[in-house]
């Protein structure tokens, strides 16, 4: 499998996880393996232009990817996508939280087909979108940045006169025969609901 483009892909990884205790969600473990290995399970035929944002540079780099530190601090999430359009090698970025383990290839590449001149593609279920796994044009860095210079910092906020192509519930359906395609590993419970038991029994690398 191979996007149909030219794309890059940031894995943003500079979150302090408050809600898990503080944890490196990436480095939580399901089904034995990492989330943020397995993230790059999914990346790495898709792309070879793969990056890690991070608040800090102290990561260890896993082999084919490059670390980029935050171009702006404590700005977030929204901070993270900035920061993956202005390293990024080509004008369309995947971005992708840390804490998603069940996010496919497939699916992936599905968003890359779909319409190669939106601002962003964004998936969107009966919870609401998802906006940290999409695909990104590098030409919004601008009207980010003018957000984050306003400390309004929610990604949504930010999306709001943008040209977004959302991917339904209809069409996600396909590739998310378990409902788990797109769970965030937030708290504790979320976790419980990834590895299908204890959390206090999973492990963090």
């Amino acid at each position: 499998m191979s996007a149909r483009y030219p794309v890059s892909a940031a894995i943003l990884c500079g979150g302090e996880g408050r809600r898990m205790g503080g944890a490196d969600k990436g480095a939580l473990v399901v089904s034995g393996t990492t989330i943020l290995d397995r993230q790059l399970g999914v990346l790495r035929p898709l792309t070879p232009h793969i990056m890690l944002i991070d608040r800090h540079d102290g990561r260890s780099c896993p082999p084919g990817a490059r670390i980029v530190r935050d171009a702006v601090e404590h700005a977030g999430a929204l901070g993270g996508i900035y920061t993956a359009l202005l390293a990024a090698a080509t004008d369309r970025v995947l971005v992708l939280a840390c804490d998603m383990p069940f996010i496919t290839a497939a699916f992936l590449d599905y968003l890359l087909q779909l319409d190669e001149d939106a601002d962003v593609v964004i998936p969107r279920d009966l919870e609401g979108r998802h906006p940290l796994c999409g695909v990104f044009h590098r030409r919004i860095a601008p009207t980010i940045e003018a957000h984050i210079e306003a400390g309004r910092l929610r990604v949504d906020d930010a999306l709001g006169a943008l040209d977004i192509r959302e991917v339904g519930p209809l069409a996600i359906a396909p590739f998310d025969r378990d409902g788990r395609l797109l769970l965030n590993v937030n708290t504790p419970h979320d976790y419980q609901n990834a590895v299908g038991g204890d959390p206090q029994g999973a492990t963090c690398r």
